[in-house]
């Protein structure tokens, strides 16, 4: 008789310790619970400034209490209701505020040009740094023809290197549209584009030193390749060739090397804020821009693997690249849309 006498009592006890949690603490939970439903129901403008206010802290008394129940073993009910609390308290006090549809309204309708002026600075010094590179590959490859070699890879130049005839160089650019030699030259563009950017930005935390040397080792090949061109009288074809895509790609390569020095500016220069909260402001910034980065460079990839292959001709593809580059100059410089959360350096 002892044994389910004593067995009765234990469970009386543990009833009696639930019973008394939970009414030293049910209010809490209650409240909690009446705001996180308002919540979930859309009805923010019935909540209190109170409430709102009180939110993150009751969400951590009701997660210490789940705790709690779980170390001493309370009753399952009282368990499962804690579990289920927290766990709709935690959508509403870290989840996402909005769908990814409405994240890229705001994203594309003013939150990535807004972070593009943000660092206007950064983004000139990444233009003068980009043309200097160009004029350099170009007097480099005219001083000695063996610099070509350096700064342009087999695999990209195949048999457009210094000597070609004009007929080859002039083959390169038209009438390719069914060759996969070509094809398989502007995959190796858009791929040496590709890790440029994200080299570019990367380095960035090296106080944007190696991003600078990288965004003029990459427009001296372009220099190069200009010059090589010029040299049979196809300058113009060349670049109407290049414009079709590279207006996109380039411009995607001058934002990524100036999001990469706007970190590096941030971390060298911090002014009156510490180094950590300096760079942690402009990482932000530099990561929307890269986003944005990673979007013109699939338009790119379209752009070449369909615009340039269908317009066989000079002025068609600088129609089509004109286009882009004035759409990308309106969307980042002129357009004002809505956004929010993005500061001038």
């Amino acid at each position: 008789m002892n044994a389910p006498s004593t067995e009765a009592t234990a469970i009386a006890r543990a009833a009696l310790r639930s019973d008394r949690f939970r009414l030293e603490r049910e209010a809490d939970w209650q409240r909690l619970e009446a705001i996180v439903t308002r919540m979930e129901k859309g009805r923010l403008r019935r909540l209190s400034d109170e409430d709102l206010l009180a939110l993150p802290g009751l969400y951590r008394t009701v997660a210490s209490s789940l705790s709690i129940a779980r170390e001493t073993s309370l009753d399952a009910a009282t368990l499962a209701y804690l579990e289920a609390l927290v766990q709709r308290a935690w959508f509403v006090v870290y989840g996402p505020r909005s769908s990814l549809w409405d994240w890229l309204r705001g994203f594309l309708g003013g939150g990535l040009s807004a972070a593009v002026r943000s660092i206007w600075v950064d983004v000139l010094v990444a233009f003068a740094v980009m043309v200097a590179g160009t004029v350099v590959g170009w007097l480099l490859v005219a001083h000695d023809t063996e610099w070509y070699f350096a700064m342009v890879s087999p695999g990209m130049a195949g048999n457009r290197v210094p000597g070609a005839t004009r007929e080859v160089l002039h083959g390169a650019i038209f009438g390719n549209s069914g060759q996969s030699g070509m094809s398989v030259f502007a995959a190796g563009l858009f791929s040496n584009n590709a890790q440029v950017s994200i080299m570019a930005f990367a380095f960035g935390f090296a106080l944007g030193v190696p991003t600078l040397l990288l965004l003029v080792q990459n427009t001296a090949s372009l220099g190069a390749m200009l010059w090589l061109f010029h040299g049979q009288g196809l300058l113009v074809d060349f670049i109407g060739w290049l414009a079709v895509h590279g207006t996109t790609e380039l411009f995607a390569i001058l934002l990524a090397g100036a999001a990469g020095l706007h970190v590096g500016r941030s971390i060298a220069f911090p002014g009156n804020r510490p180094v950590l909260q300096a760079a942690s402001e402009a990482g932000r910034r530099a990561a929307v821009v890269m986003t944005g980065v990673v979007l013109m460079l699939m338009v790119a990839a379209l752009l070449e693997g369909f615009a340039r292959q269908l317009v066989d001709q000079t002025f068609g593809r600088f129609v089509i690249g004109g286009f882009m580059l004035t759409l990308w100059c309106a969307y980042f410089f002129a357009f004002r849309g809505n956004h929010a959360g993005v500061r001038r350096a």
